[in-house]
């Protein structure tokens, strides 16, 4: 998969990227939100994304009075009801009528639950839902993405690879061609006691048996040693993946929430979030994030639409 474009290191290329592309429709999932609402205003004034708003049209009017957004020709679809109106807007995207689907104020197991609703044949076939946060991470002057810390609770082995197909053909998407991954885990070795040392052993394994392609798989690793190659060094650990990760593929939810999240809060960090693994880009920030979060995930979300996923993972059968 080749891009018309080299490795983007920041927020600010993707934009300038997505200056060349055509204005995308993207459709807010109960769009009484403050900061969702003015994302979509500043994506609609760069010309990446062209809003079509779902949810309690009342609440909506007033925000954007309030924050003195130009609502213009905006099209909003009242259901004040938000259940009712995460399902509207998924079966307004599902009917082709928006390109990209964007959480709004609504939790966000109701959220994916209408982009799972089987009725609506959002899921491509074979594939999972997984989430990918991208850190702009300025003193490495570069983009890391952490999966899963949204979706996959405690994924397996066979979700695990999943996964990290849909983070590898993102990072493709941002420009980088063949990523580094760190599969990452409380230590660097293996550990029968540790079950995502195993996983990541076998992750390792995989890619070099070409099960999982695009991507140079290692680990396990603690965190240290997966950003830090000095790191590495001082525990012998000898691999190109240290110090060069651009992605982290983490054991569990929890240990990546809540890295990104301590990124965003402790270091004051810009990062955005997107799911894949659906027919169409699905934006999901957390309600808390900022209006600049969230149009950095309306961006990748319009970067990827346009790309023609490609992915391979391939898992051996027993053939008796």
């Amino acid at each position: 998969m080749a891009v018309p474009y080299g490795r983007l290191t920041n927020f600010n290329q993707v934009i300038e990227v997505l200056r060349e592309y055509p204005l995308k429709k993207i459709a807010l999932s109960v769009g009484q939100s403050r900061s969702a609402l003015k994302a979509l205003h500043q994506a609609y004034s760069l010309g990446i994304a062209e809003p079509v708003i779902f949810g309690d049209k009342k609440e909506i009017e007033t925000i954007m009075k309030e924050e003195e957004l130009n609502g213009g020709n905006i099209e909003i679809h009242d259901y004040p009801d938000y259940l009712e109106a995460a399902y509207q807007a998924a079966l307004y995207v599902s009917q082709g009528k928006a390109d990209i689907i964007m959480k709004g104020q609504i939790h966000s197991d109701d959220y994916l639950r209408s982009i799972l609703n089987k009725d609506l044949n959002l899921l491509e076939p074979g594939q999972r839902l997984s989430h990918v946060f991208v850190l702009e991470v300025t003193n490495m002057d570069k983009l890391l993405l952490v999966t899963d810390a949204a979706v996959n609770i405690a994924p397996d082995l066979r979700q695990k690879a999943i996964i990290l197909s849909n983070a590898i053909f993102l990072a493709r998407v941002l420009g980088i061609n063949e990523p580094n991954v760190a599969v990452v885990s409380a230590i660097e070795l293996v550990n029968p006691d540790l079950p995502a040392t195993l996983d990541a052993a076998i992750l390792s394994k995989m890619a070099d048996r070409n099960q999982i392609k695009y991507g140079k798989i290692d680990g396990p690793f603690a965190l240290d040693n997966a950003l830090s190659a000095e790191a590495a060094r001082i525990k012998k650990i000898n691999s190109p993946v240290p110090g060069n990760a651009d992605i982290l593929l983490m054991p569990n939810i929890e240990v990546g929430n809540v890295l990104a999240k301590s990124f965003t809060y402790l270091a004051g960090g810009t990062m955005a979030g997107i799911v894949l693994g659906a027919k169409i880009p699905v934006v999901l920030p957390s309600r808390a994030d900022s209006a600049r979060s969230k149009l950095m995930g309306i961006a990748l979300a319009v970067l990827v639409s346009d790309m023609t996923a490609d992915k391979f993972v391939k898992l051996g059968k027993v053939h008796l």
